[in-house]
C-alpha cells in the first residue's frame, strides 16, 4: 500500500516541477482514498505525503474513520516528524543508510501513533 503511494508522490513532485522548490510547501496532502478489504467490514484509508528538500519521502496511512483528524492536524504531524528526522540526521554519530536506532525519534513516532489512535 505504501508503495504504490510513493509512485503517487513521484507524480505529484514531477507534477509541481520547479514550483515545489520555490514554495517551500513540502506537504502533499491527501495522496488517494482506497478501500482496503478484509476478512472484516471493508474501511476507507487515506494515505498523505510529505517530500523533503533532499528527496525523503514520508508516508501516512490513516483510517477515515478518525474524523478527528484535520488536514492542518496531518501537516503539523509531517513537521514534527521532519524535523525529528532531522534531528537524527544531523547527529555526527549517525551512520546514513543504518536504521535509526534513536529513543527521541522512536519515543515522537510513538507518541503521533497514539495521538491517531
Amino acid at each position: 500500500m505504501v508503495h504504490t503511494s510513493l509512485d503517487v508522490v513521484d507524480e505529484k513532485i514531477s507534477a509541481m516541477g520547479k514550483a515545489l522548490v520555490d514554495q517551500r510547501e513540502l506537504y502533499l496532502g491527501l495522496l488517494y482514498p482506497t478501500e482496503d478489504y478484509k476478512v472484516y467490514p471493508s474501511h476507507l484509508l487515506c494515505r498523505y505525503g510529505y517530500v523533503t528538500n533532499s528527496k525523503v519521502k514520508f508516508v501516512m496511512v490513516v483510517d477515515s474513520s478518525n474524523t478527528a483528524l484535520r488536514d492542518n492536524e496531518i501537516r503539523s504531524m509531517f513537521r514534527k516528524l521532519h524535523n525529528s528526522y532531522t534531528d537524527v540526521m544531523c547527529n555526527p554519530f549517525y551512520n546514513p543508510g543504518d536504521r535509526i536506532q534513536s529513543r527521541a525519534f522512536d519515543s515522537m513516532v510513538t507518541s503521533m501513533m497514539i495521538q491517531v489512535c
